[in-house]
């Protein structure tokens, strides 16, 4: 029997505020799958991925539905174990003095930090060691987040979705802040990860940010899923004209993608 799909969305539309933020929105995405969500700022990517992780939720109609991994209810604890996120949000809330280890251990708590309410087991310490050492950052254990630049800062956050071992991680807007050098590290780890197995569903503006192995791209606009499939397909100087309203133009090199 083939095992349900990672994500899947029917009829999903979803208010902020007065606002429509989704509208009628249906998405199925497969476990293991690498996908992009494309479009500029308040298209509603953001708002799909918080749709996702029961950070927002639709309106309740007929035949409308949100389900993951062929469930449609969850305890938010264990959905978190599944679904690895890495956003901005979390990265606001990093400004206490604590180190990038108790950064990654806190996913174990779903929190930003060890509290004294915490149990900390040997074996959540064995974990995140080995978490820090596939990131290639175990010098940054020690090293508090108000120390380090933007781009460690994300490394250790990646490596907090990945204590559970998800079988997917959603990464929203990561290269925001970032500085070239930063980046190009950051899109190195991410192509690691998808090449080990891990689903990638990664939500940007940024062209740049599509590693080699997404080869599935979702355009949104308005709210709405203007285009769904081959990335190949998709990414033509016309229909990015289209989705962010401004004349463009495309290269592609060594699998990426480069927009001006």
């Amino acid at each position: 029997m083939p095992s349900p799909p990672l994500i899947e969305l029917r009829s999903v539309t979803v208010m902020r505020g007065d606002n429509i933020a989704l509208r009628d929105i249906n998405l199925t995405i497969g476990a293991g799958e690498h996908v992009a969500i494309l479009g500029p700022n308040g298209c509603g990517k953001s708002t799909l991925i918080k749709t996702i992780t029961r950070e927002c939720y639709p309106l309740a109609r007929e035949g409308s539905s949100v389900e993951i991994l062929g469930q449609s209810l969850w305890n938010v604890f264990d959905l978190r174990s599944m679904l690895g996120i890495v956003s901005n949000d979390l990265m606001i809330q990093c400004t206490r003095e604590i180190t990038g280890f108790d950064v990654v251990l806190s996913g174990f708590f779903s929190s930003i930090g060890i509290w004294p309410n915490h149990h900390v087991t040997g074996e959540m310490r064995h974990k995140a060691s080995e978490v820090l050492a596939l990131l290639e950052a175990p010098h940054l254990a020690p090293k508090p987040v108000d120390e380090m630049s933007s781009g460690e800062a994300r490394r250790v956050l990646i490596g907090r979705a990945l204590v559970h071992g998800p079988r997917a991680l959603l990464l929203d807007e990561p290269s925001t802040s970032l500085d070239l050098f930063a980046q190009h590290e950051l899109r190195e780890t991410i192509r690691k990860l998808a090449q080990s197995g891990i689903g990638i569903l990664l939500v940007t503006h940024q062209l740049s940010d599509i590693i080699p192995e997404i080869d599935r791209v979702i355009l949104m606009r308005g709210g709405q899923v203007v285009a769904d499939g081959a990335k190949a397909g998709l990414l033509t100087a016309q229909s990015l004209k289209e989705l962010f309203g401004v004349n463009v133009e495309l290269a592609q090199r060594d699998g990426y993608y480069h927009l001006w």
